[in-house]
């Protein structure tokens, strides 16, 4: 059965099929060569008996061929698997083995792998390869050319569209089922949006939007398929460099592009050029806290807003956010706000224990009301938070984050925020361990920027101290060269907090 979604990819991949649909490394690809490569899935994975609600995993990699692997597999009503590249491959093989996938997708230089080429076999997984090295290529791998007799596999997920990775930021990373239905709501809500009344006749864009944050992560996954659905064609990096990202920006001249904060930090380290990125009127952010202080910074040297949003996995897209129109009006007032609940959202914040609704200004937990997913009923976040009494909405940290220490709740959010105010700090991450006296305890690691002067750890946290209540102070800081962060740029808390176990127990020994 047709969905709006599938038939959306159709008709914009038939437009003008000689255009350039994605730019890669210098290189252009055509609609019409990414119409061939969904073709060409399409028969491998037709010919081996794998239909509507199939679960295709893909090994997810910033490459056109890889962004036209997704265009098929959601075309065609199939279920895509988010796979991590960025793992090991023993990790890798093992995320196989428990999923019993019926077919795998994954770049040629993958394949070259030894272990997953094995794991792949004794799955007994349909092996296609792609490449997007000279055009975009497909193949199927040899040996994994069927599916085997009397095998058990993964079942159909006929109304999901993607077994779609969180960012693995507290804890190893989960997979959220979304379905369909909720992630068609999300792009053609975007859609509607940005054609402000959603009735322009459907034809391809002259400017390319810009894939900079991973496939594996849901913003990367939703801002490539929107593009598409967009019908605007698509210029790729296969990972995020200021360099080649600020050449894109002068080349392609885009109006909007989405970064997490990290990558504006670089952006703002690396002193790129104002005019090189003259043509933006906004950038969108999201994923992870947003500084104030960085967002005003980046203002002041590029004279462009930093929009900050709110969404999640499980919401298919963001349920929150900033307009230019609420910037102009109150961005100097509401610095530190993830803006207003989107059309067809709303937000409020209960009490933690009796789940009453809180007047404004109360911290407390979010919950939302969204359309793309259920629009009568509040789905409870772990996130605290506050909505003013003009609607925005400030998140003030996660409540499975919050460290009780000795009866007192801390929040690492308000703690980090305090080391974020010393000069010499470009990073800080804030996390609990276990104590037995006190139930739990917060460490901090933290990064200094480059060229920082010298300071001690001691005099960090004496720095801190004078604006912290006791016991917020944390009991331990380590200095990290480089702050451990997930394939979407978030500061990896859980790899932080096995940190410091680490050396606890090397301590012990």
């Amino acid at each position: 059965m047709a969905t709006a979604l599938d038939e959306r990819i159709k008709a914009v991949l038939a437009l003008e099929p000689d255009k350039g649909a994605f730019e890669f490394k210098g290189a252009w690809h055509s609609w019409r060569n990414v119409a061939a490569t969904i073709e060409k899935i399409e028969t491998l994975l037709s010919e081996a008996g794998l239909g509507a609600g199939a679960p295709v995993g893909i090994l997810l990699r910033n490459r056109p061929a890889h962004v036209a692997a997704i265009l098929q597999v959601l075309a065609s009503k199939r279920c895509v698997v988010a796979l991590n590249p960025f793992q090991s491959p023993a990790k890798i093989a093992a995320d196989l083995a428990k999923l019993e996938l019926p077919a795998l997708i994954a770049d040629d230089e993958d394949w070259r792998i030894g272990e997953l080429h094995e794991a792949a076999v004794t799955s007994g997984t349909l092996g296609i390869s792609i490449s997007s090295t000279v055009g975009l290529k497909v193949s199927i791998v040899e040996g994994l050319d069927k599916l085997h007799d009397g095998r058990s596999y993964a079942p159909a997920l006929p109304d999901v569209c993607i077994l779609m990775l969180t960012s693995g930021t507290t804890g190893p990373a989960k997979r959220i089922q979304l379905p369909y239905k909720n992630f068609e709501r999300s792009l053609f809500d975007a859609v509607h949006y940005e054609s402000r009344n959603g009735g322009e006749e459907l034809k391809l864009k002259d400017s390319a939007a810009l894939l900079a944050t991973p496939l594996v992560h849901i913003g990367g996954m939703y801002a490539a398929v929107l593009a598409i659905v967009g019908a605007r064609p698509l210029a790729i990096l296969e990972k995020f460099n200021v360099e080649e990202w600020a050449k894109a920006v002068q080349t392609y001249k885009p109006r909007t592009v989405m970064l997490p904060p990290t990558a504006i930090r670089m952006i703002l380290d690396a002193k790129v050029a104002p005019e090189m990125l003259c043509s933006l009127l906004a950038i969108r952010t999201g994923s992870s806290p947003l500084d104030p202080a960085m967002a005003e910074e980046f203002e002041q040297t590029y004279s462009c807003p930093v929009l900050d949003t709110y969404g999640a996995t499980e919401f298919a897209g963001a349920v929150a956010g900033w307009t230019l129109r609420d910037y102009k009006a109150f961005g100097k007032d509401k610095r530190g706000s993830v803006g207003r609940a989107q059309p067809g959202c709303e937000l409020r914040v209960v009490d933690l224990e009796s789940g009453k609704p809180l007047t404004s200004s109360i911290c407390g937990l979010l919950e939302v009301k969204s359309a793309q997913i259920d629009s009568k009923t509040w789905l409870r976040t772990t996130d605290l938070a506050e909505l003013d009494a003009d609607g925005f909405l400030f998140i003030r940290g996660r409540a499975d984050d919050a460290i009780i220490r000795g009866g007192f709740k801390i929040l690492p959010r308000e703690v980090e925020s305090r080391f974020r105010e010393h000069p010499s700090v470009a990073e800080v991450c804030v996390v609990g361990l276990p104590d037995a006296r006190l139930g739990a305890v917060p460490v901090v690691a933290v990064q200094l920027r480059d060229h920082a002067e010298p300071i001690t750890g001691a005099e960090l946290l004496s720095f801190a101290r004078e604006q912290l209540v006791s016991y917020q102070v944390p009991v331990d800081l380590k200095f990290v060269k480089v702050m451990p962060r997930t394939p979407s740029l978030k500061v990896s808390q859980h790899e932080v907090k096995a940190m410091f176990v680490h050396a606890a127990q090397e301590t012990k020994l």
